[in-house]
């Protein structure tokens, strides 16, 4: 396909997500299966269209001064991509299969339309209805925060302690051009090519024995933060696919337990072979039973106790661009009854003196700092380790002064420390 072509593409299956109100990946999955003859780098090159366009939707139709899937990739050639008025017009309208050139209008607004004086929702590509809430997360300061979550993320990779170091992996995957992350001293990037695409790693060597992981620098930094000493016993509440518990087992170096359940048994499914392949042998998983974790036996017990809670990702908008434009806010009152009910879960596992760590990759204070004073209220004999004391005791100092905006936990966000967006927090049970 020409490039041309591949924008046409990319316009059409926009339409059918605007039109059919589909999930992103299905859309772009379902043409592929209408268009045989697109090869696999067609393919991708589509889907990076896609979801560039879906990351800067707001500003990009604002500068095209039109609410439609072409405006929208058209403003985004000029705001993403970098291109000038004559070559977005060389995309268009230069053969049967692109899409039809550009009009008068449209050459003007790319001449003469800038982004002055847009609304900050508009500017920094979020919906509107969420402003209040991010301009309680932020401030003035949310049109950084919140732009930064609209660029392409990095490809982070964990070298697992159980089977490598990172100089060793470093070597192995050289041709990859990997670099140290800033602050995970377990991690790896790979920065993506000017398409926006990143090396598939799943094929390296290294990461069928185990050895590297894939998992972003904030999310490796909140597991550290939590601080797992061998031969503790500790529970993974809310495990998932295991990513939080195969760096648990890692700082555990396989001594003591640890408990991995979920409160949907489908989350889990994947987790036997990652530990399997990752060399992890202290983690028993407890498949749940009526959609709950099952922790029979675990009251009063734990360690520790990590709750990975149910949010609403809006950390994680650089992966997912089109989860900004999905989200209602329905979704986050139901998150946030979740993760009362969750942290309420974890509070009865805690033993006396031990910790309980509150994880979610959110930047919404509702979500955050709002949820543990909400529990403290509700638990008089927990207390708050301070950020910085928090920070300190993981070997994690750095992180010391990136405390959220109610002082109860720390906020990672692409803008403050080039991870996606994290909090966590820290309860000691007295």
């Amino acid at each position: 396909m020409t490039p041309a072509a591949r924008i046409a593409a990319a316009i059409e299956v926009l339409a059918d997500i605007e039109q059919n109100r589909r999930p992103t990946a299905d859309a772009i999955r379902d043409w592929g299966k209408a268009h045989r003859f697109a090869g696999s780098g067609d393919r991708a090159n589509v889907a990076n269209l896609v979801y560039d366009t879906l990351r800067r939707k707001a500003s990009a139709q604002w500068l095209m001064g039109a609410e439609t899937p072409r405006a929208a990739v058209i403003g985004m050639l000029r705001l993403m991509r970098g291109l000038d008025t004559a070559g977005i017009a060389a995309l268009f309208g230069v053969d049967r299969y692109a899409a039809p050139a550009l009009s008068a209008e449209e050459l003007a607004r790319l001449d003469t339309a800038t982004l002055s004086g847009a609304p900050a929702h508009v500017a920094a590509d979020y919906p509107e209805w969420l402003d209040p809430y991010f301009a309680r997360a932020f401030g003035e300061a949310r049109g950084v925060e919140i732009s930064a979550l609209a660029a392409r993320a990095p490809l982070d990779l964990r070298v697992n302690a159980l089977k490598a170091i990172r100089p060793q992996i470093m070597e192995a995957i050289g041709h990859l051009q990997p670099e140290p992350t800033p602050l995970s001293p377990d991690g790896l990037r790979l920065l993506p090519r000017e398409d926006g695409r990143v090396p598939y790693v799943q094929a390296e060597p290294a990461f069928i024995k185990g050895a590297v992981e894939v998992q972003d620098e904030g999310s490796q930094l909140v597991a550290r933060l939590a601080n797992a000493q061998p031969g503790e016993q500790v529970l993974d509440l809310c495990a998932g696919g295991g990513g939080k518990t195969l760096a648990l087992a890692a700082a555990m170096n396989n001594k003591g337990q640890i408990f991995a359940t979920d409160n949907d048994a489908r989350r889990l499914r994947n987790i036997h072979e990652r530990l399997e392949r990752a060399g992890v042998r202290n983690v028993q998983v407890k498949t749940p039973t009526a959609r709950a974790p099952k922790i029979d036996g675990l009251s009063g017990k734990m360690d520790l106790v990590l709750v990975d809670a149910p949010c609403t990702g809006t950390g994680t908008w650089r992966r997912n661009p089109d989860a900004k434009w999905r989200m209602r806010p329905g979704s986050l009152d139901q998150r946030m009854k979740e993760q009362a009910e969750v942290l309420d879960l974890a509070a009865a596992c805690v033993k006396p003196g031990g910790r309980l760590v509150y994880i979610t990759c959110s930047v919404l204070d509702e979500e955050n700092g709002a949820q543990i004073k909400a529990f403290l209220a509700r638990h008089k004999g927990f207390r708050v380790v301070p950020p910085a004391e928090f920070a300190g005791a993981a070997g994690l100092a750095a992180l010391a002064k990136r405390t959220d905006i109610s002082g109860q936990g720390l906020l990672l966000s692409p803008a403050r420390s080039g991870t996606d967006g994290f909090f966590a927090a820290c309860l000691v049970r007295n």
